[in-house]
């Protein structure tokens, strides 16, 4: 049975799936899992592979969703990016890929569209 915290990440990730579509993203994967992680979704925004990172927070008591962004979370991040990349991308294309991580923030708001905060290349490669 999944807890209320799982329930609002993927009410996130959906929120925000929705949100990118609209912007011309093209959703390719979803909940990528590894032996270093997992990526919530995976885009393609015109050339490039974008690798996105949700946070769903109620509140920012313990921190907004960016802050929550740590230096140990964004190398694993990094590692399954490569991870997904090896798996899912010819390896003569490869090198040529375009990608970056981006971190997307949803704000939940009682009877109201969430806010969503979009930060592209929020993770220096």
């Amino acid at each position: 049975m999944p807890t209320s915290r799982t329930m609002l990440g993927d009410w996130g990730e959906d929120a925000v799936g929705k949100f990118l579509e609209k912007q011309g993203y093209q959703i390719l994967d979803r909940n990528y899992r590894c032996r270093w992680g997992e990526i919530d979704l995976v885009a393609r925004d015109g050339k490039e592979l974008v690798f996105i990172e949700v946070r769903t927070r109620r509140s920012n008591a313990f921190g907004t969703p960016q802050e929550s962004m740590t230096e140990a979370k964004a190398g694993r991040l990094v590692a399954a990016c490569e991870d997904y990349l090896e798996k899912h991308v010819d390896e003569k294309a490869r090198g040529e890929t375009v990608w970056r991580i981006d971190l997307v923030a949803v704000h939940p708001s009682r009877g109201r569209a969430p806010r969503i905060e979009h930060v592209r290349h929020a993770v220096e490669l």
